[in-house]
């Protein structure tokens, strides 16, 4: 919904259609999930339960939906049939929060929630539950009398979470503001015990993203405690490079069932870096940056740049290669950085501005040849492409870091924080 777009109220989504970007019907909405927050913060609509074939419910992250109507759903075609399960911070809206007894604030009076209405924030890709339809007087949504009136979800408490909760719920909610790195240091220090409570109740995305930031240690223990599904959704969440260097801490044969329960194209992606030496171009490599064919203008590589979810080191620069875009790609032209495109128009053709004057690494190439490309360069990220001059990936500045920091780096920032503030 873009900018400007009218607020849409939950009950009008009830059995709505949800299609996929060429128009096929995937199934219709059933619910829709959200996470709450402590105090009167707006709760963070997380995703939608949709019914498919076989009456099955399957979970829809917001992150895969690219338009919502009163009439349908459009997501970006990228939809996994696992059954849904709720979590435990997760609230279902129309079956837990309508028809419920709240209390406006000001007044301290009593009221039923007839609706509520999400609203996308601006510039991102998260949606809010920011107003709150609701009647006064006594009984329930199928009660005709009593004004109505549309208020903030501030203006009304029942809701949201305690502020003194133990439970991991409440935890979670205290720390939902927290970078994934922070929470990471957050969850290194916790009980085991509580390590799992909370790992167990994050979504699948934001755990991947806490799980790429632990010690090694951590991330077996979460992921040897999640259900086998749902350690798959999270390995699928996770950069391939990051799930492969998860995976190969594991024995073989927990290895080989998390990989058959990926989704066939994350797991491909995955095996192929698991075939390389981990000290290597190869094993340090992501194989999801950014390619454009010759034929893309510097406004498409712009728009790419521009993806929310891409690292710095991934968006600071595009991969000009042929047809196939994934990869492994078609013959690797060149490179586009950044700054360049900020030079050139819109129109210009990206394979007109390429950069081929540095030869890209190999997959074999050994992690200390890595870095002095990086630093003699000046490169953030550097290609890798194969004999055939297929772009295989690209390895990013972070991950050599990763691999040259001692392996208690995080345990020596964390404490040099600590430190650090009592200068």
């Amino acid at each position: 919904m873009a900018a400007g777009a009218p607020r849409i109220f939950v009950s009008h989504l009830s059995g709505v259609a949800v299609f996929d970007p060429n128009g096929d019907q995937v199934g219709r909405v059933r619910d829709l999930v959200a996470i709450l927050r402590v105090g009167r913060r707006p709760p963070r609509l997380l995703g939608v339960v949709v019914e498919v074939a076989g009456r099955r419910l399957i979970f829809l992250p917001m992150t895969r939906v690219t338009g919502v109507e009163s009439g349908q759903v459009i997501t970006t075609g990228v939809v996994n049939l696992r059954r849904f399960e709720q979590r435990p911070t997760e609230r279902l809206v129309l079956g837990e929060l309508l028809d419920r007894r709240v209390t406006l604030v000001e007044k301290g009076e009593e009221v039923t929630v007839l609706d509520v209405a999400i609203q996308q924030l601006p510039a991102r890709r998260d949606w809010e539950i920011d107003k709150v339809f609701v009647r006064r007087g006594k009984g329930g949504a199928l009660r005709r009398k009593g004004e109505t009136l549309t208020v903030e979800w501030s203006a009304v408490t029942g809701f949201s979470l305690e502020e003194h909760g133990q439970g991991a719920e409440s935890l979670l909610a205290t720390f939902e503001q927290l970078r994934p790195a922070d929470l990471a240091n957050v969850l290194h220090h916790l009980s085991p015990k509580r390590r799992g409570e909370v790992a167990a109740a994050l979504d699948d995305d934001r755990l991947a993203d806490v799980m790429e930031e632990l010690p090694d240690d951590d991330q077996v223990e979460i992921l040897g405690k999640l259900k086998d599904e749902r350690a798959a959704d999270v390995l699928e969440a996770m950069d391939p490079d990051d799930a492969a260097d998860l995976l190969s801490e594991l024995p073989e044969e927990d290895k080989e069932r998390l990989l058959t329960l990926m989704q066939p194209d994350d797991a491909a992606d995955v095996r192929r870096l698991l075939s390389y030496e981990e000290r290597t171009a190869g094993g340090l490599m992501t194989t999801e940056p950014i390619v454009l064919r010759p034929d893309a203008t510097v406004a498409d590589a712009l728009a790419r740049v521009r993806q929310q979810d891409l690292s710095p080191a991934l968006a600071a620069q595009v991969y000009v290669c042929r047809p196939p875009d994934e990869t492994p790609t078609g013959k690797y032209l060149g490179t586009v950085h950044f700054q360049r495109l900020l030079r050139d128009p819109p129109f210009t053709l990206v394979s007109s501005i390429v950069d081929n004057d540095l030869p890209p690494l190999s997959p074999q190439t050994p992690l200390p040849a890595v870095t002095a490309f990086l630093a003699a360069y000046n490169m953030v990220a550097a290609p890798v492409v194969d004999d055939s001059g297929s772009l295989l990936g690209a390895v990013t500045v972070d991950d050599v870091l990763d691999h040259l920091l001692p392996e208690d780096w995080r345990e020596a920032e964390f404490h040099a924080a600590e430190g650090g503030s009592h200068g």
